[in-house]
């Protein structure tokens, strides 16, 4: 079975961003998988463990995200990607990053796309299903549970706000994955020696015959800042009934929420 995952290189949210002329100061600031990626990896893995092929796991970024990628490798990928367009494109969005990963993955005839359901610094969880449309194969969002059988037909089980939608589709096929599809591994040892010997191919916007054009951002951030600091909470004093009458008085006044 031919598998490819959809991986993103993204901040650690545990430890603290700061803003710097408009935009996210990277300088001494930690990366990671994108936590809902590493679902789609460890899937992945169990797929091929299960029905054999092989695992590709593909990322649009810098030389940075080269570690991540590895990391990637470590769990247990066979092959990764980097599609390095930072020297040609300065403006990116999700209709960049899909673009690019469509043109890339449209001949390699793959059975099985996975990613994450969203990345945590973007939040949009557009990237996975505009690659879907693009290459023209069906997709399913937010999934818990995989299952492929003979013959390619697929069931998918399908986080939907607190309860589950059952699915039956068939390959090829584009998931993302919700936190709950299963436990992602951490590296071993072994498997961070190993990953040092696997293949990583590095592919510029010239490699895919695509100009700036074809991938021109079809957005533009305007802004970017931090949340305004949460103020310290009020307790209220006095008797039940003056306290209510207060509480009302702040939700209207100061809240602005009735």
């Amino acid at each position: 079975m031919n598998i490819f995952v959809l991986m993103k290189r993204t901040f650690d949210t545990e430890e603290k961003i700061s803003i710097a002329n408009g935009k996210i100061n990277e300088e001494g600031a930690e990366f990671i998988i994108n936590p809902y990626d590493e679902y789609a990896i460890e899937e992945a893995i169990q797929v091929r463990d299960q029905h054999g092929g092989e695992v590709t796991v593909v990322t649009v970024g810098n030389e940075e995200a080269e570690k991540e990628l590895r990391t990637a490798l470590a769990m247990g990928c066979d092959k990764a990607v980097l599609i390095n367009i930072d020297d040609d494109v300065e403006e990116q969005d999700q209709h960049t990053v899909a673009k690019v990963l469509a043109e890339y993955l449209k001949d390699k005839n793959p059975d099985l796309i996975l990613a994450g359901n969203v990345a945590i610094d973007g939040g949009s969880g557009q990237v996975g299903p505009r690659v879907a449309e693009l290459l023209g194969i069906p997709y399913v969002t937010t999934i818990t549970k995989l299952e492929i059988a003979d013959g390619g037909k697929v069931t998918v089980v399908r986080d939907v706000e607190g309860d589950e939608e059952i699915i039956e589709t068939s390959l090829p096929l584009l998931v993302t994955a919700q936190q709950g599809l299963n436990e992602p591994r951490y590296p071993s040892l072994p498997g961070i020696m190993k990953a040092k010997k696997k293949p990583l191919d590095e592919l510029e916007l010239d490699d895919l015959d695509l100009d700036e054009d074809d991938v021109e951002a079809k957005t533009k951030t305007i802004e970017v800042f931090l949340p305004p600091k949460r103020e310290a909470g009020k307790i209220l004093q006095g008797e039940l009934a003056d306290q209510v009458k207060e509480l009302v008085h702040l939700l209207r006044s100061e809240a602005k929420v009735v």
